[in-house]
């Protein structure tokens, strides 16, 4: 397990810092598990690495870790130094550490809170990502342990919101918007996935979840509208054989779709860089207040 079970946990409040050698953080998120958040994660890193930039994709989602499948990597072990410090694997251009490297594929991860912070901490200090241009977090679905952790250990510089287009998870969705801007992290776009399935025999467009349901919520909060992806089987065969559809089929149409998100996201990140208002320390109370204990150096893997 790759965590030391006697590290330290963070504590509310706890001052934010930069990463060495990362410029931008963003994370990735959505109000509700299986809108295909892990998806538009690799392939928006990917998209972004094709704009020139290099990327990181931390895979935070503690419960559900997907992005050593979704990058081809099921069996790798992340080497580590003489510090016994970690360093990233990479992939198709971008450089990736997951919790998935560190547990079985049936083991299922029955953790409290003060564990998932404790993990995420050690994902941010004992990991070496050198220099890097963006580093993407997916995070795990919804607004707790994770999300908060996150926010009191590093100064985010600004997160995707994904949701499909009904309103159970728009519901969701306007949660974890409304999270991040408590935080003051500027939402730089949201994503309607699954917005419509298109006939590969006629070419109809079924709204099987409704539609632009994601486009009128980011309109009405004021949050910028990426745009919409639809449910597409080439993208989901390319996840599960560790290609995503970024590096499998760069000319098709939704390879396009996310090189322009990632245009998108690179001009709001520029906007909000270029106002950027003081690092807001968030504070949620005693929760998940810290025990005493002693911080062990260095990866139990």
């Amino acid at each position: 397990m790759p965590i030391a079970q006697n590290q330290t946990p963070p504590t509310p409040g706890a001052q934010t810092k930069r990463l060495p050698g990362v410029k931008s953080v963003i994370a990735v998120a959505s109000g509700k598990g299986g809108v295909g958040k892990s998806t538009v994660s690799a392939n928006l890193a990917l998209a972004l690495s094709k704009t020139g930039k290099k990327v990181g994709l931390l895979d935070a989602d503690i419960y559900g870790p997907s992005q050593h499948i979704m990058l081809g990597l099921p069996d790798m072990t992340p080497p580590m130094d003489e510090n016994k410090k970690l360093h990233p694997v990479d992939k198709f251009g971008i450089s990736l550490m997951s919790f998935g490297f560190f547990v079985k594929p049936d083991e299922a991860v029955v953790w409290r809170g003060p564990m998932i912070g404790r993990m995420i901490q050690q994902f941010i200090d004992d990991v070496v990502w050198g220099d890097k241009d963006i580093l993407i977090v997916d995070l795990p679905p919804g607004t707790g342990d994770a999300q908060l952790t996150l926010t009191q250990l590093l100064p985010l510089d600004g997160a995707v919101i994904v949701s499909t287009p009904q309103d159970v998870a728009l519901a969701d969705a306007i949660k974890g918007i409304n999270m991040f801007q408590k935080v003051n992290v500027p939402i730089l776009g949201v994503i309607e996935n699954m917005s419509f399935f298109e006939c590969p025999e006629c070419g109809h467009q079924a709204h099987i979840f409704s539609h632009a349901g994601a486009k009128h919520k980011a309109e009405e909060m004021g949050a910028p509208y990426l745009g919409e992806l639809p449910l597409e089987e080439a993208t989901r065969v390319g996840g599960d054989q560790g290609k995503p559809i970024v590096v499998k089929d760069p000319e098709s149409a939704q390879a396009n779709r996310f090189l322009g998100f990632a245009k998108q996201v690179l001009t709001e990140l520029e906007k909000t860089q270029n106002n950027k208002a003081p690092v807001f320390t968030a504070n949620f109370g005693n929760a998940s207040k810290a025990q005493n204990t002693t911080k062990q150096e260095g990866f139990e893997v």
